[in-house]
């Protein structure tokens, strides 16, 4: 005759492991996302509202040497923009990038001063050491600080210690995913040059995209971090200055146009000032639109010359003030391999 078949009750335990494993894994994921670094919460309205306008003529050239060393010549020629009354100015930058960080480093021969840094993946990934260097042959602004990054799944810190402007600088911050669209963080700093104590408070706010159907594009990645860039709105209080700072970034088309709105203004003296900006990108070009409360107007055009990887692009720089009756334009050209 035939065996009889096993118990039901094996089977059911076989896979009992398995199951446990999953809910274990599924209730050690956070739908909040890890919010970044504080210094980077306002970085997309930052760009689009301080726009790098010059006059004369830039070029960089750009050579990369090996898949991991690049060097960059820079030239600034026919400017106002100098110190001192020069027009013309020299740059030599070199940079080596690896799997765990780069370093880089600027020579200015004009102004005698060299500027470094070096980012370092620590602890096998789990944290981010940096280093600052900047010396000069007058030795007036020389300074060192280094910066250790911190993060989990939900957080992100910084601790940094240095010197600069004479005095020894220590300070923090920390950013925490409230929920999947809200993060809260601080920050605190000494300055012992001239011993003042700063800090400053940043609250995030993301908004989902939404197509023409009205439909959540974030919804089905709220464990994550969306796809594609939100839009946000974003406060940050200086208590040691007294301002408050309001930034609106409307993501219009997700990696084409986006717009953004920056406020700034103290609640003691009701001063203030207001700058709205845009960005279109297109498939070789890009154009970036400012304008502040006082009338100000800055543009920069950027061209790609070829559909090529590492193709030159031409750039075309204006700020009109009325205020201050100031026209500046120039145009750059960026080459590199």
């Amino acid at each position: 005759s035939a065996p009889p078949p096993p118990p039901a009750a094996a089977a059911s335990t076989s896979t009992t492991p398995a199951d446990d494993d999953i809910a274990k894994a599924a209730a050690s994921v956070s739908s909040c996302p890890n919010p970044g670094p504080l210094e980077a919460a306002t970085w997309d309205c930052r760009r689009l509202v301080t726009l790098d306008t010059y006059d004369g003529i830039r070029v960089d050239i750009s050579k990369q040497l090996s898949p991991f060393f690049a060097v960059v010549h820079s030239f600034h020629l026919g400017t106002t923009m100098l110190p001192d009354g020069k027009s013309a100015s020299y740059g030599f930058t070199a940079q080596m990038n690896d799997d765990e960080g780069f370093m880089m480093a600027r020579v200015d021969p004009e102004s005698g001063s060299v500027d470094g840094r070096i980012h370092k993946a620590l602890l096998g990934g789990l944290a981010m050491g940096k280093l600052q260097v900047g010396a000069s042959s007058e030795g007036a602004n020389d300074q060192l600080l280094a910066e250790v990054d911190l993060g989990a799944a939900t957080w992100t810190a910084n601790l940094k210690y240095g010197s600069m402007g004479g005095g020894n600088v220590f300070g923090c911050n920390y950013f925490q995913a409230i929920s999947p669209r809200l993060a809260m963080g601080g920050e605190g700093m000494y300055v012992g040059a001239n011993g003042n104590m700063m800090s400053s408070y940043t609250a995030k706010l993301l908004f989902p995209n939404v197509n023409n159907t009205g439909e959540d594009k974030n919804t089905a990645a709220v464990a994550g971090p969306p796809a594609e860039p939100p839009s946000y709105l974003a406060a940050t209080y200086n208590a040691g200055q007294g301002m408050l700072s309001l930034n609106y970034k409307r993501a219009v088309t997700p990696s084409r146009v986006n717009m953004v709105a920056s406020l700034e203004c103290s609640p003691v003296t009701l001063e203030s000032q207001v700058t709205v900006g845009a960005e279109f990108n297109l498939t070789r070009s890009k154009m970036n639109l400012c304008v502040d409360g006082s009338g100000r107007i800055q543009s920069v055009l950027e061209a790609k010359l070829g559909r090529d990887q590492g193709s030159p692009a031409l750039n075309f720089a204006a700020e009109l003030d009325h205020g201050k009756s100031l026209m500046r334009f120039g145009y750059g050209l960026n080459i590199g391999s």
